[in-house]
């Protein structure tokens, strides 16, 4: 009965008139999300988007500040949250603070490993296994400041995408195709435009606040966040480059997509994603709306429910201090769990053989599919579970150009990688477990890597 609905069912429902007010809140604020996290550019040769640039500046003015930023941050989130667990002041008992710096254990020995980390690195103090410029220093002097200064815009302005409609508008519109092919609902297709337009965390980070306020149960967004999380066009660029393959970017991208599409219909329905519960994020219940029960045609109904929406948008205040709280979430709560596992990821991956160990039973599958130099590459298909970049590292000295290419594509849809995906789903509330993420990890593997060979030898030869 339309009296049991929600503000926004109802509208949709009962295609009340929408108001003028109501259609400028919904149009202005999505529009500018819309171009700052959804629209390409192209600037100095280089694809990126709008809050990535502006990101990008933020970077280029505090070049060279941003390590000691990030190791006076993690000294910080470590400090206060050992004073909150010894002393519990009172400022620490309720809220928002009490959520940010009262954790688990796990979660202050992590912020304690990342702030350690941290500062050998920085002052090149410790062992070299740590400090070296290919472990702590790709954390702190590479990864650290992209992380500063993207997230910092992006909780900020995510809002503008989430908040007024557009969520909304876009899921109805393209419920009945999600619902069908990836089982998901039609408000994901945002989270995979962002990712690959931006970058894979975005989607995450889009998809952690969608399962809080409860337009995701924990099955969909498990799944949204493991297969549609794909890096961004720019990173695929940055990977053809270093391995030397730019004049394949065509067929490469080609190839990651077609691979991606195929594990992102088949990973969702294999356990361990197919086991978890339909259930929502208990503090909020399920709040998602998308299907037109109405006699409106889809247009009508899609619009009223993203209008309604923006009629009910969180205030200006309510909305800075819900981004404030995100920021600084991010950098007492997520930076020192990336610091401190992409850390110790890249220390086994670069200075223990466990990952060619691993490998072995790779080398005769890919010499079965006809890849030259397999024993080279069968470590360089597993090591991306540490980190996404570690690939192209160990490829970028095969000769095959076709091995390479095979090699780029794979890194690019394996998506779950623990230096920075990983490390944000572990933090998130999403209830997805380390062992979950290394089986979701080797079931793309297993579902993409013969996609990608049999189209490499196709378009490469």
């Amino acid at each position: 009965m339309p009296s049991s609905l929600d503000p926004e069912s109802r509208i949709a429902e009962t295609g009340a008139p929408l108001s003028r007010h109501g259609l400028i809140k919904f149009l202005v604020p999505s529009l500018i999300g819309v171009l700052l996290f959804l629209v390409p550019f192209q600037v100095g040769g280089t694809i990126n988007i709008g809050m990535g640039l502006m990101a990008d500046g933020l970077k280029a003015l505090l070049d060279g500040y941003l390590p000691a930023i990030a190791v006076v941050i993690l000294c910080l989130s470590f400090l206060l949250t050992l004073m909150v667990k010894l002393a519990k002041p009172t400022w620490s008992r309720q809220g928002m603070l009490n959520e940010l710096f009262d954790v688990d254990t796990i979660w202050v020995v992590m912020r304690g490993l990342g702030a350690a980390f941290a500062l050998m690195t920085f002052f090149q103090m410790g062992p070299e296994f740590v400090t070296a410029s290919f472990t702590g220093g790709v954390m702190l002097n590479d990864l650290a400041p992209v992380l500063l200064t993207f997230f910092f815009f992006a909780a900020i302005l995510l809002p503008f995408l989430v908040e007024f409609g557009f969520m909304e508008f876009i899921g109805s519109l393209v419920r009945t195709p999600f619902r069908k092919i990836f089982g998901l609902p039609g408000r994901s297709a945002i989270d995979a435009t962002a990712s690959w337009m931006g970058s894979g965390t975005v989607g995450v980070l889009i998809t952690s606040q969608q399962y809080e306020q409860g337009f995701y149960n924990c099955r969909e967004a498990s799944a949204i966040a493991t297969n549609f999380s794909i890096v961004s066009i720019a990173f695929a660029l940055l990977v053809t480059s270093f391995i030397g393959i730019n004049h394949l970017f065509v067929p490469f991208y080609l190839t990651v997509v077609v691979a991606g599409l195929v594990a992102a219909v088949i990973v969702p329905r294999l356990p361990p994603l197919s086991r978890k519960p339909n259930t929502y994020y208990e503090p909020v219940g399920c709040r998602i709306q998308e299907e037109n029960t109405s006699d409106q045609n889809l247009f009508r109904y899609s619009l009223g429910m993203a209008v309604a929406r923006a009629e009910n948008a969180p205030g200006p205040r309510q909305l800075a201090r819900h981004s404030l709280f995100n920021v600084i979430d991010i950098f007492f709560g997520l930076l020192p769990l990336v610091i401190a596992i992409g850390t110790v990821a890249l220390i086994v991956a670069e200075f223990t053989p466990l990952f060619t160990w691993l490998s072995y039973p790779m080398v005769p599958v890919l010499e079965w599919m006809g890849l030259p130099e397999a024993r080279a590459a069968a470590p360089a298909t597993l090591v991306g579970f540490a980190d996404m970049f570690l690939p192209a590292v160990l490829a970028s000295g095969i000769e095959s150009e076709l091995t390479r290419f095979v090699i780029a594509c794979l890194s690019l849809t394996q998506l779950v990688y623990m230096s920075e995906i990983g490390a944000l789903l572990l933090k998130s509330k999403i209830p997805i477990k380390l062992w979950e993420l290394a089986v979701i990890f080797l079931l793309r593997t297993a579902i993409t890597l013969p996609i990608i060979v049999i189209m490499a030898h196709w378009l490469v030869g």
